[in-house]
Parts: C-alpha cells; structure tokens; sequence
C-alpha cells in the first residue's frame, strides 16, 4: 500500500480503524502521519447513511476516540474541532473497507450505504472524486457482487497476490 503510486501522490487521505475481521490499517495510518500527509476517518450516523470523514491530529489521537455501539472506534457525536474533508480541501485518496469485492470494482458494503452517499458529496466538491482503493483479503474476492444503480465502483482493489 505505502509504495502505491496513488498513495504516495496523495495529500489528503480518508481510511478505515480497522475491525478484527477487516486488513489491519494501523501501519497504514502510522505511515500516513510519518509521511507528513493529512489522515481523515470514519464517523458514521447512526440510524442513517450519513458519514462524515474527520481529520486525525496523529496516530496517537486515535486513543482518545469513543467507542460506538458497533464496536467502532470513531470521533464522538459532540467533536466540532476536527475538520471534515469536504468541509476543507476535499480528499485525494479514500482507502475502503468491504465485505466482498468484484474485479470490476464492485463492492458488498455492510448494507447502510455511508460510502457510496460520501462518494457522491465529494463528486459535488470542487476538487471532485477521490481515488478509491479497497483493501481486501484474497478470499473476499468473488465473481460478483450485488449492486444497485446508488453503488459506487472503486477505483481500485488492492488484495495479497493481486
């Protein structure tokens, strides 16, 4: 991932805290920060399919995130100090999580759709789509996925052996 040539050009970055069954991106995020590059994550609505993409100040403030009721590290409903990306610069690059992938870029999410609706609000931003890579086991790879006229493909899937 860190040798990627789209992650190297990239600025700005959105990424996953990664859940146990999920490509750790913990090393992802230290190089992120080791890099001098600005790191945004998740928070999700719940009851909704709204997310927002919120700026880390370093690897380290990752510990003072609250915990959801899904088990998902992410800043609490209440944090207005961090920047939201589309609020600023926009992003360069969003790394995705998934539960299965084709290889015509097809994603199986977990069913609310935070990512797809986040795509479109950064189409509408001024600096426009961002690269999009999923980080993927080699198992989750299938023939296809379902999809829906409101998913989004990704750019790019990223997978041992790929």
């Amino acid at each position: 991932v860190i040798c990627h040539p789209k992650y190297q050009e990239s600025k700005r970055i959105a990424i996953f805290l990664s859940m146990p069954d999920e490509v750790q991106t913990e090393e992802i995020i230290k190089d992120i920060f080791k890099q001098g590059k600005e790191c945004f994550i998740p928070r999700y609505k719940p009851q909704s399919n709204h997310m927002d993409m919120l700026k880390l100040s370093s690897a380290e403030d990752i510990s003072s995130l609250a915990l959801t009721s899904w088990n998902i590290l992410q800043p609490s409903d209440d944090d207005s100090t961090r920047e939201e990306a589309l609020a600023g610069g926009g992003l360069d690059l969003i790394f995705m999580p998934g539960l299965g992938f084709d290889k015509k870029g097809n994603r199986l999410g977990r069913g609310k759709g935070y990512y797809d609706t986040y795509l479109e609000r950064c189409m509408k931003h001024p600096s426009g789509k961002p690269y999009t890579i999923a980080l993927a086991f080699r198992e989750q790879i299938c023939e296809s996925v379902p999809v829906t006229e409101n998913d989004v493909p990704i750019d790019e899937i990223l997978y041992e052996d790929c």
